[in-house]
């Protein structure tokens, strides 16, 4: 899979290609996004994307739709092409997981916003709060979503910070859902090369 910068019909693979490759190359990339995830407590966890995990996200589904046409492919690209970060932002996805279906049924009501009480806090800097679920809302009055896509997006400073090795924390400050971690220094590394 070659990084390009930018997904485009060109540069991805046809199925038949990249069925090959998958086969070759699927444990590089499971280890790559297990690298990106961050736990946030016991029922968060935060999913950092990169080029790497979006074009095998939209490989994957090409794959398993079976789409081979242009139209096609270039819907999957627009659906997931936004969530690659862009030199000065992190982008990640936002999972929220309780096993029993009554107990995340409860929880999912007892934690409508929390998508917007996410933040980064970079060693020496003010706390970056979230945008959350730019392309659409993914909670109504009753419950908020299991699922959402944030963009944490940076200074000038806070990312040269950051690539100069300062610690990062990773946090939520929701009335019931506090919780806060700092980011290992291995997956500060990768989510660094994000940023320009």
């Amino acid at each position: 899979m070659q990084l390009t910068g930018r997904i485009t019909p060109d540069n991805l693979m046809s199925l038949e290609a990249y069925a090959k490759w998958r086969k070759a190359h699927k444990p590089e990339v499971v280890a790559h996004r297990k690298l990106r995830t961050v736990p946030l407590g016991e029922h968060v966890s935060l999913q950092f994307e990169s080029e790497t995990t979006i074009r095998y996200q939209i490989q994957e589904m090409l794959r398993l739709e079976k789409i081979f046409e242009e139209e096609g492919i270039q819907g999957e690209i627009e659906a997931y092409a936004p969530l690659v970060p862009d030199g000065s932002n992190w982008k990640a996805t936002l999972l929220i997981e309780y096993p029993d279906v009554n107990e995340r049924r409860r929880e999912l009501a007892r934690l409508i916003g929390v998508e917007d009480r996410m933040f980064v806090e970079v060693e020496g800097h003010e706390r970056v709060y979230a945008i959350a679920d730019e392309d659409l809302d993914r909670e109504t009055e009753d419950k908020t979503s299991a699922v959402h896509f944030l963009r944490f997006e940076f200074t000038p400073a806070m990312v040269q910070a950051v690539k100069a090795g300062a610690g990062v924390k990773l946090g939520c400050d929701h009335r019931n859902y506090p919780a806060h971690t700092s980011i290992t220094p291995e997956t500060l590394a990768s989510l660094a090369s994000d940023l320009k």
